[in-house]
């Protein structure tokens, strides 16, 4: 999903990402080397040798953030996925004149988070309310922040919470503003929710008529595949699958709400859906993958294998089945 995000970031301009990473930086930024080049943009780490929480890896990257043309910066969470309305935020940012924007969105169940107070005419954030028993408003922090360069002499290099101890006293200020993110939103930081997140944001682009969708006889619904990846003969795919790049798809192999990572293979016949394939599995013939099983990197499912639910960590090989959701280490 990460992917997502940098081509959002790309597409309005963005010259320069930085990842701020604190366990094994090297693996996430090999992956996006290729991405690097393809997309024309500067991806960089920040490694933090401590966990430093939402805001102190900013001060741990400011030397990358800031430049003497004094323009705001993006901050985004990378487990939430959205339209990612950047081009419009920056307007918002703009025509306000304040320090920092953040993008909010509307929930049913507002007690279950922290929910942002705001002057609906203005988007001028007055407080914050977490988790209320009463009810306060609807609008919840969204993950996507739009920040001044100022910002940063607030933060010290510790573990700081952005949300908790740096933008209620922006907001304190009155300089702290919120827009209203149009379209879905979904924290994806658990399998089944980036399962939904996947859903909603395959179903944004079919509303775009966006090309990178696939077509042909064997798609239902929407796909999208890599266009390295190889898809064999007889296969059917979808509704809301993502086959990353590399993977081979062989004939005959049915999927479906489900995403295979880099790298991946699945042999003849094999069945997959409402599951995690992680990078470089395979999965073999006439096996059966489902109910949200999450396979780990580089695991290996035999043949005739049957998954209901397992949880399996990296550097596996399941030669049984698993008949009940367990996890496997």
């Amino acid at each position: 999903m990460i992917l997502h995000q940098i081509e959002a970031l790309k597409a309005i301009g963005v010259t320069e990402v930085v990842l701020a990473i604190n366990y094994q930086p090297e693996i996430m930024l090999n992956f996006l080397k290729e991405f690097e080049k393809k997309l024309g943009i500067k991806i960089t780490c920040s490694q933090e040798t401590e966990p430093l929480g939402t805001a102190g890896p900013l001060a741990l990257a400011r030397e990358n953030l800031v430049d003497d043309s004094g323009e705001p910066f993006f901050v985004l969470n990378s487990d939430v996925i959205s339209e990612y309305p950047l081009q419009e935020m920056i307007k918002f940012h703009k025509s306000h004149g304040g320090e920092a924007s953040i993008l909010v969105t509307k929930v049913d169940e507002p007690s279950k988070y922290g929910v942002v107070v705001m002057e609906e005419s203005t988007g001028q954030v007055e407080r914050f309310v977490e988790k209320p028993k009463l009810f306060v408003g609807n609008k919840i922090n969204a993950g996507i922040y739009l920040l001044n360069p100022s910002v940063l002499d607030r933060i010290q290099l510790r573990p700081t919470s952005i949300e908790k101890e740096v933008f209620p006293d922006i907001a304190a200020e009155r300089k702290l503003y919120a827009m209203v993110l149009p379209g879905f939103w979904m924290d994806i930081g658990q399998p089944r929710d980036y399962i939904t997140g996947l859903r909603l944001y395959l179903d944004s682009l079919k509303k775009k008529s966006n090309p990178k969708l696939a077509s042909g006889p064997h798609i239902i619904g929407n796909v999208l595949v890599d266009e390295s990846a190889k898809i064999g003969e007889g296969c059917l795919i979808g509704p809301d699958v993502a086959i990353g790049s590399g993977c081979i798809v062989e004939s005959g192999v049915r999927l479906s709400r489900c995403t295979l990572m880099h790298g991946v293979r699945i042999k003849k016949h094999a069945c997959i859906s409402t599951s995690i394939i992680g990078w470089h599995s395979t999965v073999g013939q006439w096996a059966r993958v489902e109910n949200m099983t999450i396979l780990g990197e580089d695991v290996h499912v035999s043949d005739e294998i049957y998954s209901n639910g397992g949880v399996v960590l990296p550097h596996k090989e399941i030669k049984s089945s698993i008949l009940n959701p367990e996890i496997v280490m």
